[in-house]
């Protein structure tokens, strides 16, 4: 306790009163601007005409409490235990005052980053604080969770925008609930709040009304010159993608070459960082050929642009370009997340039209049924989904920044509020850092191709049922009978492991189904040099679920890559001298990453 009282003492020093005020004063004015943005950007909006989000929040939690309120005696029982737990926490804390040892009520996660500060434990006020919100917190939860007879997936997205709210109003968000901040005010006279007002104006500024918050500093992160990096050519495009063609980096390559279909939701250079994490780059340097397809970043003009467009003018015109720029009729397929998906109802199509053209297919972290589909689940039932496409049919599009939003919500914790403390109440300008950079380079969606994704795959799950639809002809995923290699993360929230190892008893041929550690990117991109995770293989895929089939696993230190790398050869081992980036019928058209990825929405 002398410690923290120390610095804050040490803090109370520096302190200016008359610099406080004119520092104070300036905050107040950046944050006019922020709010006078944000006001502008919703002059079009009919005052008595709340967001579709907030009337999905109060439905929810109407539902709840409907449940709750129905029950005379339940509804006492949820009070009085709320009451008690304020009770039990206010005795402790005057023993406490009367220099007693009480144990506290209740005790953050050993890894909950907002409460790391020592005066949250040693300051008698910032530990009351805590406790109270830790208390009211628990009790929310328990509250969704105990509703037993509410429909499934209402409780789900009750227990969703609870985690939301809560995690707003925790203490650590607050100036003057904060010890550090609060320090950091104190020393710096608010000079700090000068700072991040500044910031929170431009970046309410940057996103024409809507807070898009920098997770890092891109000064020093330009795509082509420390992003994106590996030497390659476009040696094709159209108006949906450009495919992007990797110089050799080894004598010989294997025969077949492959395509990677990345996700539109991203863009794709997550798997192209740079040097180090690049795994397009390790796979040019363990000799395979290898073809990407950058994804135009869509306006309105391309919104019309739907599932069976991004099937044709992407994976379908890439491998008619690669057939003419190698010679190879069939390519090792590679889809990442919902590239993925896509990359599934395509080897389907071609099944079904019998065509000859893919030697084998790798999933990462990607779904063909969504039965156990991850967190994303919140956002998808009747009226939400009705509610989204009446917004796109308006704009064409759907805006990147809300798809981002949506992602960062899943881990609020980690994505958003760490920002908001360290960006707008410190005023610290977030270090530069490449995944960070990406995440926040958001990508829009056109509104046909993602309402058609919604509805058929997060709604109605029709592709592992066999009643999907894509350019007039029924898909059936046993048709597929190339190998799979299927891999899921085991801390994944968007593609679940267990729903990547349920989709894998829908295809027809041998799926190698690897569950790597940590999460939907960390994950997947896990260069072996780094040493860092684990993965996991089995040869029994059949098992009901993954707690099943890990206790007949075996387990691998560090990266799944040269796993893979291994099974893609033992397919197809045959070498050929390795190909240069285009052909004389397909010259380059200009170096990679290409045009179409830096487009910014």
């Amino acid at each position: 306790m002398s410690d923290a009282l120390e610095i804050a003492d040490a803090a109370k020093k520096n302190f200016d009163a008359e610099a406080f005020a004119l520092n104070l004063a300036r905050a107040m004015e950046s944050g006019g601007k922020a709010l006078a943005e944000f006001l502008k950007s919703r002059e079009d909006t009919p005052p008595d005409q709340p967001p579709p989000e907030l009337a999905e929040i109060v439905k929810t939690f109407t539902a709840i409490a409907d449940y709750w309120l129905s029950d005379q005696n339940r509804a006492n029982e949820l009070q009085l235990k709320l009451a008690k737990s304020y009770l039990d926490l206010w005795g402790a804390s005057m023993r406490r005052l009367a220099g007693e040892d009480a144990a506290p009520a209740i005790s953050p996660a050993p890894r909950d980053k907002r409460f790391q500060d020592a005066e949250w434990k040693s300051n008698h006020f910032f530990d009351f604080v805590m406790q109270l919100y830790l208390l009211t917190t628990q009790w929310a939860y328990e509250a969704v969770r105990k509703a037993d007879d509410v429909d499934p997936h209402v409780r789900h997205k009750a227990e969703f925008y609870v985690q939301q709210i809560t995690n707003a109003l925790a203490p650590s968000n607050f100036v003057l609930t904060n010890p550090e901040v609060l320090r950091d005010t104190l020393a710096t006279s608010g000079a700090n709040l000068v700072r991040g007002m500044k910031m929170l104006a431009e970046d309410v500024a940057a996103g024409r009304g809507s807070l898009r918050i920098r997770q890092s500093d891109s000064a020093n992160l330009t795509i082509g010159e420390q992003l994106a990096t590996t030497p390659g050519k476009v040696v094709f495009q159209n108006e949906m993608m450009q495919l992007i063609q990797y110089e050799p980096a080894t004598a010989t390559v294997l025969r077949t070459p492959l395509l990677i279909v990345p996700p539109w939701i991203n863009k794709f250079y997550i798997l192209d960082l740079n040097p180090q994490k690049s795994f397009i780059k390790w796979c040019v340097d363990q000799g395979l050929t290898v073809f990407v397809i950058s994804w135009v970043n869509p306006d309105a003009r391309l919104g019309g642009k739907t599932w069976d467009d991004y099937m044709k003018e992407g994976p379908l015109a890439a491998m008619d370009a690669i057939e003419q720029i190698t010679g190879e009729m069939r390519v090792h397929t590679l889809g990442y997340c919902v590239g993925g998906t896509l990359l599934s109802t395509t080897l389907a199509w071609l099944a079904e039209k019998r065509r000859v053209r893919v030697t084998s297919a790798t999933l990462l972290a990607a779904q063909v049924d969504f039965t156990h589909a991850g967190d994303l689940m919140v956002f998808v039932d009747e009226d939400q989904v009705a509610a989204l496409e009446r917004t796109m049919q308006r704009d064409g599009v759907l805006e990147g920044s809300k798809m981002a939003m949506a992602f960062n919500m899943l881990r609020s914790n980690d994505l958003i509020w760490p920002y908001v403390v360290s960006n707008y109440l410190k005023g610290q300008q977030p270090a530069s850092f490449d995944l960070l950079h990406w995440n926040s380079d958001a990508t829009r969606m056109t509104a046909a191709n993602h309402s058609y994704y919604l509805r058929n795959c997060y709604l109605e799950n029709r592709l592992s049922a066999g009643t999907m639809v894509l350019d007039n002809t029924l898909l059936d995923l046993s048709k597929i009978k190339v190998p799979v290699y299927n891999l899921a993360t085991r801390e994944d929230h968007i593609a679940p492991a267990e729903s990547v190892l349920y989709g894998s008893q829908f295809f027809g041929g041998p799926v190698r189904y690897v569950l790597a550690g940590s999460g939907h990117i960390a994950g997947v991109v896990n260069p072996p040099a780094l040493g860092k995770y684990q993965y996991w293989t089995s040869e029994h895929s059949k098992a009901e679920n993954v707690a099943e089939w890990l206790a007949r696993a075996e387990g691998h230190k560090g990266s799944w890559w040269p796993d893979w790398r291994a099974w893609l050869e033992s397919i197809d081992a045959e070498a050929v001298p390795a190909r240069t980036a285009g052909t004389a019928q397909f010259p380059p058209i200009e170096d990679a990453p290409g045009s179409y990825v830096r487009v910014r929405a």
